[in-house]
């Protein structure tokens, strides 16, 4: 049989895209991906082939020089980077929810002025909603924006801000009471500033600080940060789609789509999970016969493949309703909560599948097994997921009468 997660109806052009992905997934990523990531080093050789392929640009319009392509081919190529490096999908990701939200919702001078670097890799994005003091609960921001003159004012720190550090624009929502009166809903209230900077750690521009890289379990590579503004000045024409009080419904627009994207990074997780099972069953041989023909694994692999074939299915799912224009919340909702708690729950099989030597550093499912835990809380933890499905299933189930 083929290979697992399959995806019929694509057209050759594709085809032709992700076969080009996964072979330099496989030369250009995997030999070098734990070597890497147990340094903590970023990738910059992948991410400059990355910019080669023009996969910075895959999502942006031709007319700004991007390849055009539909949310799909996106999701699928994540899916194959994120078999080689997690990390490596989330250089990208949040590159491009910025860019997805300047499409959808920026002006056209703002479009002009970005889009076409972005394609390019040259300007680089990131996006910022987190604080210490908050997580899913957005609505509790108190990073604040005050006009003043031509220009607003920010102040507040950010939290977990992926590529913070290599990032040359971020996407920051803050509060911004201007013409919201006291008492008009938080959601209401906040808006999205597009914020240049230079690249690196310190003070990257006047009022705004990048400390520095945050220690983490794993999602190692990727530079992970907090964002401080002190007196941020930032121009007018930098509101993103040039009106207050719209930011929240921006930034939803993108991790709607950034939660198709962290569904096709548990997919191609758990896919290189269940590679390196299947494998390692053959190879580890116990009374007198490789595990694998042991009925206890055989077990283990039939639930093991059924789980990725699923993840799969439902994120495609989730990516083709937005690609039709259809509101996709439940669809994407429920693809990122499937495919991270399914990646989790591979990827566990997988080390288990390896014995003592899956808790060895030189086995590649010991760098999957820390990595696999971030995707239970990126883009929203499984209980935000649920909260989103329910209130959509009685929204489309509410009885009459």
């Amino acid at each position: 049989m083929a290979r697992l997660a399959q995806t019929a109806g694509l057209t050759d052009v594709q085809r032709e895209i992700l076969k080009t992905v996964r072979e330099f997934v496989d030369k250009e990523i995997i030999p070098v991906a734990t070597e890497l990531e147990h340094r903590d080093e970023y990738p910059q050789a992948i991410v400059d082939g990355l910019k080669e392929l023009g996969l910075f640009g895959l999502m942006i319009p031709e007319e700004y020089g991007g390849l055009g392509e539909s949310l799909l081919t996106y999701a699928l190529c994540v899916e194959e980077i994120a078999r080689g490096w997690m990390s490596v999908s989330g250089i990208i990701n949040t590159h491009f929810i910025v860019a997805y939200m300047l499409k959808q919702h920026g002006t056209q001078e703002q479009k002009d002025y970005f889009l076409p670097r972005m394609a390019l890799g040259e300007v680089r994005g990131a996006f910022s909603m987190s604080e210490p003091g908050l997580g899913s609960d957005v609505s509790a921001i108190t990073s604040k924006a005050v006009k003043d003159g031509d220009e607003y004012v920010l102040n507040g720190q950010k939290m977990w801000l992926t590529n913070g550090g290599t990032s040359t624009l971020v996407a920051v929502l803050v509060r911004s009471d201007e013409g919201h009166p006291e008492g008009t809903a938080p959601h209401k209230s906040m808006t999205t500033f597009l914020v240049e900077k230079e690249p690196g750690f310190g003070e990257v521009r006047p009022g705004l600080t990048i400390p520095g890289k945050i220690d983490k379990m794993g999602y190692k590579g990727v530079d992970t940060t907090e964002l401080i503004m002190d007196g941020l000045r930032i121009p007018a024409n930098r509101v993103l789609g040039g009106e207050t009080g719209r930011g929240f419904y921006q930034m939803m627009d993108g991790v709607e789509v950034g939660r198709v994207n962290v569904a096709a990074r548990g997919c191609g997780v758990a896919q290189r999970a269940f590679e390196l099972g299947v494998s390692y069953a053959q190879q580890r041989h116990t009374f007198g016969k490789a595990i694998a023909e042991h009925q206890a694994i055989q077990f283990k692999l039939a639930e093991m493949a059924t789980k990725v074939e699923a993840a799969h299915a439902m994120m495609v799912n989730a990516a083709r309703k937005k690609d039709s224009g259809e509101r996709n919340d439940l669809e994407s909702g429920m693809a990122k909560y499937l495919a991270s708690e399914y990646c989790k729950e591979v990827v566990e099989d997988a080390f288990r599948i390896h014995g003592g030597y899956g808790f060895s550093k030189e086995y590649e499912i010991e760098r999957l097994y820390r990595e696999a835990p971030m995707l239970l809380i990126g883009e929203g933890t499984a209980e935000i997921q649920k909260m989103i499905i329910g209130r959509r299933l009685l929204e489309e189930y509410r009885l009459q009468g």
